[in-house]
């Protein structure tokens, strides 16, 4: 016999559409998503009654999680069993939910990331606070659905007297889909439902009277309440959250001890985190790191170095680790079947729905009794009250059918009540027991008539569902733990800096770093000078520029590209100290140095920055081109092949410039010669150069001012500017200084006033620092003096010269 087949044709599209929906929708109502009900996904529902099914109430003993476990697979939940143990573990820890729903006995893991332990070690019951889950549960108030293999039935949700979903929160991730909703506290919950309860029309601007935000196992604060704010209204918002954290000042080194972390954050790897950091030197300042938490609570101690200030650690500590994280809220749940995104009122809404729902349930399942009860004892008083009848009915009956029968034609009973006075003692018949019966009746009666009333005035339902929350709050109620801060926190760090001078050093091989310009003493003319900068044998200081820590600088590179930072932003250094390579703080190319730092004080029109190169081009741009620089370095200058940026200045578009060059030439011209251009214009020539030579500095005209020149070899002079007669552009200049054998070439020019001070730096690393009226003034075409006396022979020669701003 042959069986044909029928081959139903069907569109592969069509079908991985139609399956990855199945799916899709598996994994959301099936695995991923709570219901808004009683706030559990389906496992931790199936964990939950289970252990009320095994009879583990919080009064009876522990019991091995294996064999909880293994119920849960065999019963409801046909998946892996680390899968089960996994959400059986969260539900016991505290640093995990707010309200603990299992009660543990063994190691479950900690806030460091520990793992829990195996099974097979670990006992657990159900925590007191879980009972109220399940409390009326056998009174038919929720519906009951096979569970995989059809042997028995379980609770679609849960009768959940526990505004489970607000108090603890869920997180997953669906198909498409995540929710994130955070913990809360259980007394302000209470309040807020309560809030809804009298009065549906509650705004969530109210409501947040009673609920400000989230309250999370671990603590913490909570910075800014708008993102609360936006995901209560909304269902989606993001907050900050902060480690709580103190500074004690006693004793020889300054302390911040740590004694609460974000949600969810691993105490072991933030530890790790700043360690790695100090190391790095990203943030500095720290000189010890220890974890001091035991049974008492967390704490976590970081000593610091001694002078340092802890407030300015302590933000940067938020700023680049986990003691200052974000946190965003997402509440989505399941909604008679579907997921909906939902506002802090309607979870509110939702969660009373399902109350009245359950309290309705309960109530007829009462009455049904109530009322089963009542007919019972209708009959048995009416039998008592003819009993001598009903004993001669029953003596003389053939059976207890016929008996049965009789008793209902005569006596006008059901078959219910016939049969309960069939099976009625003979004790009954005592006085006594007449009296609890009539009693009964009466207590019956009233009960009857209670239950009928509440299910016909839906206010009584309300006033039992707020009768019962307050007895939750009484019972189960506690302090906030999370901390609320109403403004967002955003502690700039120059409002914890004191705004002194700094000393900015840079190395030929590109080391930077900040230094107190009292560092180095002042000297006279002719001094020998202190160590200012530990250099390698190849490496030395090219250039040292001052200012304010709270400066807000422009880094503009020899390549013709800028970059911005603050000065705090520097590491400090001492001078001993070689500071830290450039490139670790600017995206800097292979072979590029910073050539020049400027100080700008406002980014607008009227304001500009000059640019002087290597090759004798100049360029004018206003501020306002380089207000959106970031540590990524954009484009300053177009240059030419082989050309380099020799300085760059701040100006009013009305100054007038030197430019100075390495074979002692000078030129001044009006800054109003060059017209303004854009970031990456390349700009037109500021002076004409002979064969060889090249700019070395640049420099912005002030007569109450002179111009000092320093030379390779050590000697210098100040001229006033007077005798630089004013040019166009383009020239070739005048002398400024007779570079001969004995001076060298010039190494740089700056303006200075009497009273100054500048320093001096040589290609070794020597510093001298010095008055600057220790230099005589004399005029353009002479070789100036010695201002600094350099090493016999050994090959050193001054390589940069800076005026100090105080």
């Amino acid at each position: 016999m042959v069986v044909s087949e029928r081959v139903i044709p069907v569109s592969i599209e069509d079908e991985m559409k139609r399956s990855y929906i199945d799916y899709a929708m598996s994994v959301i109502i099936g695995r991923a998503l709570p219901d808004v009900r009683d706030g559990l996904k389906p496992v931790h529902r199936r964990i939950l009654y289970a252990m009320y099914d095994m009879g583990l109430t919080s009064d009876k003993p522990y019991r091995k999680t294996a064999r909880i476990v293994g119920d849960v697979l065999g019963k409801y939940h046909p998946h892996g069993d680390i899968a089960v143990y996994d959400a059986l573990v969260r539900m016991v820890q505290d640093f995990s939910l707010r309200y603990p729903l299992i009660d543990g006995q063994g190691n479950f893991g900690s806030v460091d990331g520990d793992s829990a332990a195996a099974m097979r070690y670990t006992e657990a019951r159900l925590a007191k606070i879980a009972e109220l889950m399940l409390v009326d549960i056998k009174k038919e108030t929720v519906d009951f659905t096979p569970n995989f293999d059809e042997t028995l039935q379980e609770p679609v949700v849960l009768p959940a007297m526990l505004p489970n979903l607000l108090i603890n929160g869920s997180s997953g991730i669906a198909v498409g889909m995540a929710t994130n909703m955070p913990p809360h506290n259980l007394s302000e919950v209470v309040d807020g439902i309560l809030m809804v309860l009298e009065n549906p029309e509650v705004t969530t601007t109210e409501i947040m009277k009673a609920i400000p935000a989230p309250d999370f196992p671990t603590g913490g604060i909570i910075m800014g309440v708008e993102g609360v704010r936006n995901a209560y209204e909304t269902g989606r918002g993001s907050i900050k959250i902060r480690a709580k954290a103190a500074i004690e000042n006693g004793g020889k080194y300054a302390k911040i001890i740590v004694s609460e972390i974000p949600y969810q954050v691993n105490k072991s790897r933030l530890i790790e985190k700043i360690a790695g950091l100090t190391r790095d030197k990203t943030i500095e300042g720290i000189r010890d790191l220890r974890d001091e938490s035991d049974k008492n609570g967390m704490r976590i101690m970081i000593e610091l170095k001694s002078g340092v200030n802890p407030n300015i650690v302590l933000n940067q500590l938020y700023k680049h680790t986990e003691m200052e994280v974000g946190y965003g809220i997402i509440n989505l749940a399941i909604v008679d079947g579907v997921p909906e995104v939902l506002g802090l009122k309607q979870i509110i809404s939702h969660y009373i729905a399902h109350r009245r729902e359950i309290i309705r349930r309960r109530t007829e399942f009462d009455l049904k009794k109530a009322r089963n009860r009542f007919h019972i004892v209708e009959g048995l008083l009416i039998a008592l009250s003819d009993i001598d009848r009903v004993i001669k009915i029953i003596k003389s009956s053939e059976n207890a059918e016929r008996a049965r029968v009789t008793l209902q034609d005569l006596l006008k009973l059901s078959e219910i009540q016939a049969k309960e006075i069939l099976n009625m003692r003979l004790q009954r018949l005592t006085a006594l027991e007449q009296q609890k019966l009539e009693d009964e009746h009466k207590e019956l009666t009233k009960q009857i008539e209670h239950l009928e009333g509440i299910l016909a005035d839906e206010t009584k339902i309300t006033a039992i569902i707020g009768d019962e929350l307050r007895e939750l709050k009484t019972n189960y109620g506690d302090e906030r733990r999370t901390e609320i801060i109403h403004t967002s926190g955003e502690i700039e760090i120059e409002d914890l800096i004191a705004d002194e001078p700094m000393i900015i050093a840079i190395t030929h091989a590109g080391y930077i770093k900040r230094m107190p310009t009292d560092t180095f003493r002042s000297q006279g003319r002719g001094g020998k000078g202190v160590i200012g900068m530990e250099t390698k044998e190849e490496d030395f200081v090219e250039d040292i520029f001052s200012a304010s820590m709270r400066d807000f600088l422009l880094y503009f590179t020899n390549r013709g590209r800028v970059f911005r930072l603050k000065v705090y932003e520097i590491p400090a250094g001492t001078r001993q100290t070689r500071g830290k390579p450039i490139i670790n703080l600017l995206n800097l190319d292979q072979g590029e140095r910073v050539v020049a730092i400027s100080r700008i004080a406002d980014f607008d029109e009227e304001h500009y920055l000059f640019f002087a190169t290597k090759s004798g081009m100049v360029k004018k741009t206003v501020a306002s081109a380089f207000e959106n620089v970031t540590k990524a370095g954009k484009i300053a200058i177009g240059l030419k092949t082989g050309d380099e940026v020799v300085g760059v200045k701040s100006t009013d578009g009305s100054s007038e410039i030197i430019l100075g060059s390495r074979f002692g030439k000078a030129v001044r011209f009006s800054e109003s010669d060059v017209r303004p251009m854009g970031r990456t214009a390349r700009g037109v020539r500021g002076i004409r150069l002979d064969e060889g030579d090249s700019v070395i500095s640049m420099v912005i005209v002030n007569e109450d001012e002179t111009l000092l020149t320093v030379t390779t070899n050590g000697y210098g002079k100040r001229t006033k500017f007077e005798e630089y007669p004013l040019h166009r552009r383009g020239g070739k200049g005048v002398i400024n200084i007779i570079t001969t054998r004995r001076n060298g070439l010039v190494a740089g020019i700056i303006a200075v006033k009497d009273d100054d001070e500048i320093m001096i730096t040589t290609q070794k690393g020597l510093v001298i620092r010095q008055r600057v009226d220790n230099i005589r003034v004399i005029g353009r075409n002479t070789q100036g003096v010695r201002i600094m006396r350099l090493g016999n022979g050994d090959g050193d020669q001054v390589v940069g010269v800076a005026r100090i701003v105080d």
